[in-house]
């Protein structure tokens, strides 16, 4: 099929294929450390494509080769205007390596799912390489990479603070989070004539300027001022509450400029744009992409980030449930951004026609599933707002909850002539659906969401992340409490038996997260085996920049509180709690015993192992016993009584 195509469908990536265009001259050139996907779930392809829209002529250098004589840079000349870099759609680091710091041996986003086809600190290597070659041509940077570490951060690879991303990588200017708005903006500007440097009034940007120079005049913005990278390398708490007001004003619908002192220069970031209309949504979506891989890499082997989500669609953006560890409301926003259902369907029209498409879509979703269309009900109340999260410790009253846009979506999906099944792949927040948690289910519509989503979208098995189950951890998580997904596993598990599925439920746990004690996770395994799970979906947690569960593993207190939370940080301890996941692995059992038995707690080794307690004395039991009964998976047995004692400590709490 690819073949098929003229080469011009794509963005060019050599000089000849700017040459079959007719160009002898770039206006931008875009460098990626991602292969290129000319589809809307592809970063680059996205800018390079609104770029095109605004008249732009635009090449890209994908995965360029920073360690040779540099000719990759080099091989589509100066641009008109400027060079756009992006690490890809990944940070580079978390890319490269493991929570573990073990350098991973693949990457989904090269063809043939091949290691070493970019830099650690991508940005930066690739930005600063342009600057050496090209001293008088600008350099925009973004992506998930720079959008991240706009501002001072923790580093876990290099363990140690670092300044804004604009230091090193010596870059012009940086857009973060979702980079459609400020880049239109940007290259309407330029197109007038305005110059690169003169840019410094367009929301949703961050640069550098001499420390002595009057910030840029703009009468709406009021100036938060940071405390100076300098003074977080001498003071933790200082970088601690710098991250408060990071976060206070990335999730503002009016937020403030920040500003920052870094040596002798001052970072500016300016306020956020609100958040993507419906119809700015759809304008994006609908770009002409030809939604492959550039026939260049056909040779080299299938790009598995590709594979994976070739036949999905995304339907939303952004996420309001504001989790600790997770960067996805730092960069796509707190509020979601919703497409129309009009362009949802014509992207599926465009998906059935893929040769190797047999009539299922694997995903239609978004970050969190099920929050397509949600917003404030009374949008004035979330213009005073400032809370990171719409559902933690509790769902707002002013939150619209309903389910009944998906709802309704997802039939329309199911009648399409060329669709069989239609899958939600991405992960859902079941709390959302779980009645005692959330309130606001005026119009009744859970259980008919859900009786849909268990019937008609669930592909062999539904995953859903509760995270823990210490209350305590939760909280620091912001995630409900464990009690709420008994009750939707209850309700998941009465739909299953009514329909005569056999759909397992797969919930994500994490270990080490800030909060989280050995003895927690030894809980959490005998929980987990008394409700007849054996654990495979889990992950140890890794600092990422950008969230509040990094700053406390860096700083070791909580940036809202200041006060102190205890975090796992050795590679011994992080190992520990891992283990608890896998206690019926042979070789950890002799290890948990001894722990246990250390701890004091002959009732968990009872629970997990199955070992009989005599007076202080600890017997073996037999293998058959270490494996989750089928019983407990479908909820008959009763809990024991060392559980129900610490369900009503953690419901005292």
């Amino acid at each position: 099929m690819q073949e098929e195509r003229p080469i011009t469908d794509w963005l060019p990536l050599t000089k000849k294929e700017v040459e079959k265009r007719g160009w002898d001259e770039l206006d931008v050139i875009l460098i990626s450390g991602d292969a290129y996907v000319d589809h809307p779930a592809f970063g680059t392809a996205v800018i390079g494509r609104i770029m095109e829209s605004e008249g732009f002529k635009v090449g890209i250098i994908a995965q360029p080769n920073w360690r040779d004589d540099l000719r990759d840079f080099k091989k589509l000349g100066k641009p008109k205007y400027f060079f756009g870099v992006t690490a890809g759609c990944m940070d580079s680091m978390v890319n490269h390596y493991t929570a573990g710091k073990r350098l991973r041996s693949t990457d989904a986003y090269t063809p043939g799912g091949e290691a070493g086809f970019r830099p650690d600190y991508a940005t930066t290597v690739y930005s600063t390489i342009l600057k050496d070659i090209y001293p008088d041509v600008p350099v925009l940077i973004g992506g998930i990479e720079a959008s991240l570490r706009r501002v001072s951060h923790y580093d876990y690879w290099k363990d140690e603070l670092m300044p804004s991303v604009l230091v090193d990588s010596k870059a012009d200017l940086l857009v973060y989070g979702m980079g459609e708005q400020p880049l239109r903006d940007v290259l309407r500007l330029i197109k007038k004539g305005v110059p690169f440097s003169s840019l410094t009034t367009v929301n949703q940007v961050a640069f550098l300027q001499d420390g002595d120079k009057e910030l840029p005049k703009n009468k709406q913005w009021e100036t938060v001022e940071l405390s100076s990278h300098e003074k977080c390398l001498e003071d933790k708490l200082a970088y601690a509450a710098n991250f408060k007001v990071v976060e206070v004003e990335s999730n503002k619908l009016n937020a403030n400029r920040i500003m920052q002192r870094v040596g002798d220069k001052t970072l500016v970031i300016n306020p956020p744009y609100k958040t993507m209309t419906e119809k700015e949504m759809d304008q994006s979506f609908d770009l002409p992409y030809t939604r492959l891989p550039h026939p260049k890499y056909k040779k080299r082997g299938a790009i598995p980030a590709y594979d994976m989500i070739k036949f999905s669609v995304n339907m939303h953006r952004g996420c309001f449930g504001g989790c600790s560890f997770c960067t996805i409301s730092a960069h796509q926003g707190k509020f979601i951004a919703s497409r129309s259902e009009n362009s949802i369907m014509k992207e599926i029209d465009e998906v059935v026609k893929h040769p190797e498409f047999k009539g299922y879509l694997s995903d239609i979703g978004g970050p969190s599933a099920n929050m397509y269309r949600m917003k404030g009900k009374d949008e004035s109340i979330c213009e005073r707002c400032s809370s990171p999260s719409c559902i933690h410790p509790v769902i707002c009253n002013n939150l619209d909850t309903s389910h009944k846009a998906m709802t309704d979506l997802y039939r329309k999906i199911d009648a399409h002539p060329n669709i069989k099944k239609a899958f939600v792949g991405s992960g859902i927040r079941y709390d959302l659906l779980v009645d005692d948690f959330n309130k606001n289910n005026e119009d009744g519509n859970h259980d008919e969401y859900i009786e849909q989503l268990i019937t008609r979208h669930v592909s062999g098995r539904l995953k859903v992340a509760p995270e823990h189950t210490s209350d305590a951890t939760l909280r620091v998580m912001r995630k409900p409490s464990f009690k709420y997904f008994h009750k939707f596993k209850e309700k998941y598990d009465a739909l299953s038996k009514k329909h005569n599925l056999n759909q397992p439920l797969i919930p994500y746990f994490i270990s080490s997260h800030p909060g989280c004690e050995e003895a927690d996770m030894a809980n959490l395994a005998a929980e987990t085996k008394e409700m007849g799970f054996q654990l495979e979906q889990v992950q140890d947690f890794t600092p990422t920049p950008m969230t509040v569960a990094e700053v406390i593993y860096y700083t070791g207190v909580h940036p809202y509180t200041l006060k102190p939370i205890k975090t796992a940080k050795t590679k011994e301890e992080k190992q520990n709690q891992n283990r608890f996941f896998f206690w019926y692995k042979r070789e950890n059992q002799p290890w948990i015993r001894e722990r246990l038995q250390k701890a004091n707690r002959p009732e968990l080794i009872t629970q997990l192992l199955g070992d009989r307690v005599e007076g202080n004395q600890v017997s073996g039991s037999s293998r058959r016993d270490h494996a989750p009964s089928n019983q407990a998976s479908r909820g008959s047995k009763p809990a024991p009584k060392w559980l129900e004692e610490r369900r009503k400590k953690d419901k005292k709490r």
